[in-house]
């Protein structure tokens, strides 16, 4: 090896180095470290279960654009073309990676990868480093965001999939349907029915990463913001990573109250909360619940007064 090839060779790693530190100050990519962070903090993340993906604004693109390679790296297949996501730029966990590790390493353990303009290929433009690939369930983030981009209108951006106890304990105590899981939690914590108002869908046991879960998904992601993958976990999306979070906290709190409280009681809790109470919560809240999820049609007005005394045993 010459002079040259080791000056080349210095030049790009010390272009390499300073491209991560510039992208790695990002907001929106401090913003996914620190929900990856805070998930490892609760203990949804055991090994290298779970994954995350950011949509990037056309600004954060333009923000960190000369940090990408300076080579284009190959095309590669997804397993799904998605139009939605024709050219778009997800920021998303690296396959393997431990979450413990992605505020120790960010560009080990995140990258950014670039969609073809038909949306049925991909590229890596930043991060990986050390020979890494995305998260081997980057086509369910890319289909499920195109359902979440199109089902918003293109505010929904952050993609967070975790591992909780109480969450997936809860699709052992109740069927995994959307219904009778929204109910159960809503009249857990009057806060639910606040913080998701359209309740969350829930998916049957299917192979973790396959076509099939992410298809299943997609599916109950275009009516709701978080969704319950039954005996595996949970998945929660957002306009940011703080809402992404905030709303996996609650269902995931919600959860661990529900398995308390049936403990307490025996086996069968016995919810304070009616449907009509659950009316005068959303009517206080200012929020418009999903009205098959509350079992009444939706022009049926709630009571006029205090929330009802009335009990009910339906989960």
């Amino acid at each position: 090896m010459d002079v040259r090839d080791l000056l080349d060779q210095g030049v790009t790693r010390a272009r390499d180095a300073v491209s991560s530190v510039a992208v790695e100050t990002r907001p929106f990519v401090r913003a996914l470290v620190r929900l990856c962070d805070d998930g490892w903090g609760q203990g949804w993340h055991e090994r290298n279960g779970g994954n995350a993906s950011y949509r990037l604004t056309d600004e954060d693109v333009r923000s960190c654009r000369a940090c990408f390679h300076e080579q284009p790296r190959p095309w590669q297949p997804l397993d799904a073309a998605v139009p939605a996501m024709a050219g778009e730029h997800l920021l998303v966990t690296a396959a393997g990676s431990y979450f413990r590790n992605v505020a120790d390493d960010p560009s080990r353990a995140l990258g950014i990868v670039e969609v073809d303009g038909a949306g049925a290929s991909w590229r890596p433009v930043w991060g990986f480093a050390g020979d890494g690939r995305p998260t081997s369930e980057l086509a369910s983030h890319v289909i499920i965001q195109g359902a979440r981009k199109e089902a918003t209108a293109g505010a929904s951006r952050v993609v967070y999939h975790c591992h909780p106890v109480p969450v997936i304990a809860l699709t052992f105590a109740l069927p995994a349907d959307g219904r009778t899981l929204t109910r159960a939690l809503w009249k857990t914590m009057t806060e639910c029915i606040m913080v998701f108002p359209g309740g969350v869908g829930a998916v049957p046991t299917a192979v973790p990463g396959s076509r099939r879960l992410a298809d299943l998904t997609a599916e109950a992601a275009r009516d709701h913001a978080a969704v319950i993958w039954a005996h595996h976990g949970l998945l929660a999306t957002g306009a940011t990573c703080d809402e992404a979070f905030g709303l996996a906290h609650v269902v995931v709190k919600a959860a661990a109250i529900y398995a308390e409280v049936r403990a307490l009681c025996g086996g069968e809790p016995a919810f304070p909360l009616s449907d009509d109470d659950l009316a005068e919560l959303a009517r206080g809240l200012g929020v418009t619940p999903r009205a098959d999820y509350l079992g009444w049609p939706a022009q049926r007005p709630g009571p006029a007064g205090a929330a009802s005394a009335a009990s009910s045993r339906e989960g």
